[in-house]
């Protein structure tokens, strides 16, 4: 369609007027069933190709809708299926190179133990079923064109990011030199196997260690760095794994005095530092739009607003992708990371890592 007949149907869908008439469901509730690809603002994204790599990972090609900006490789975007009635999200780093083919963007999701989004989506992801989809966040990404050699490491899952960074690295007419550690539980569980001894067999420049940690080979050693790159401090290293291989690497990076070339992403969690003592646990929450009240348990904040019933935007629901931020108009919360409490006043907090410490209110 015609950019400006898009952008003038834009500012009528989005005007004060079509709010109005189609309130309180917004004017995608009546786009929705004539196209679920349809909305006047939100990305969404159809389901074009599903693959199980492994025993317990789904890959699905994905083609998101013209609202969609793009990414740089190593950014994730937050997935939202609907699950029992209720809308669920969970953040996944982009598998493809960037920009992506002809528009197409490819997931590769790990089926967590109790995880909901991700089993769900390995129980359930088919061709055209449609996502919704966040636009694409992350800082864990490379230089435009980066002129120092790499060290990429990866365990598990985590090689999804750096899968994106090596594919868009592949598609450049020159790159810096490559060296890789990707350390997997046996043959069977390496994500993207074949392609990756494909890749690195094209590439003179490019080394490639893959260390099956349940089958002949052992967690990181520094020795694993050494073998691969003589100076750790002349490389940039992007890390994405396990919080323990994270935390060693951190640890090597600055045992030898490099740890601005470091960069990283989890995708679990860091452990919490913060101790609660359930005894002192008092206080009731205030959802001032919804106007519910719920006795304080002492959970986060943002599960105890669920079991209140209310669906707030959440994400990756440990503190990174921001997306559950809300205004807290009263009351002192801790964070459940580091034990830090927060003023008592007006401010905006994450309710996923955020728990609270007697009465609070929440623009909610």
């Amino acid at each position: 369609m015609n950019p400006s007949i898009l952008s003038n149907l834009d500012r009528v869908l989005t005007s004060p007027l079509v709010a109005a008439l189609t309130a309180p469901y917004g004017v995608d509730r009546f786009l929705e069933p004539f196209n679920p690809m349809w909305s006047a603002t939100q990305v969404r994204g159809r389901i074009e190709a599903v693959q199980r790599q492994t025993r317990d990972s789904v890959t699905i090609t994905v083609r998101p809708n013209r609202h969609w900006q793009g990414f740089v490789a190593g950014q994730y975007a937050r997935i939202e299926v609907e699950i029992d009635g209720v809308r669920r999200s969970r953040c996944y780093s982009l598998a493809s190179a960037a920009p992506g083919r002809d528009g197409a963007v490819e997931f590769t999701i790990k089926q967590q133990d109790g995880g909901l989004v991700s089993t769900f989506l390995y129980a359930y992801a088919q061709v055209g079923m449609v996502l919704g989809l966040s636009q694409a966040e992350g800082e864990f990404v490379l230089p435009e064109s980066p002129t120092t050699p790499l060290l990429l490491v990866a365990g598990g899952s985590g090689i999804t990011p750096v899968m994106s960074m090596l594919r868009t690295l592949d598609g450049r007419v020159s790159s810096a030199p490559v060296s890789m550690l990707y350390y997997v539980r046996t043959a069977a569980d390496a994500i993207y196997g074949d392609e990756l001894a494909a890749l690195f067999a094209r590439h003179a420049s490019w080394q490639l260690r893959v260390i099956h940690t349940r089958d002949g080979g052992s967690h990181f050693s520094p020795a694993h760095v050494d073998a691969l790159v003589a100076d750790l401090a002349a490389v940039d290293t992007y890390v994405c794994g396990p919080a323990a291989l994270i935390d060693a690497l951190i640890a090597l990076s600055a045992e030898r005095g490099c740890e601005a070339r470091l960069r990283h992403e989890r995708f679990t969690a860091p452990v919490s530092t913060a101790v609660i003592d359930p005894n002192t646990v008092s206080g009731e929450l205030r959802f001032i739009r919804s106007e519910r009240l719920a006795t304080n348990d002492g959970r986060s904040l943002l599960d105890q607003a669920e079991a209140a019933g209310l669906r707030p935007e959440a994400g990756c629901r440990m503190g990174i992708c921001h997306s559950c931020t809300c205004r807290k108009t009263s009351g002192v919360v801790r964070d459940l990371r580091s034990g830090k409490l927060s003023s008592d006043g007006e401010e905006d907090i994450q309710i996923c890592v955020s728990a609270a410490v007697g009465d609070v209110t929440l623009d909610l």
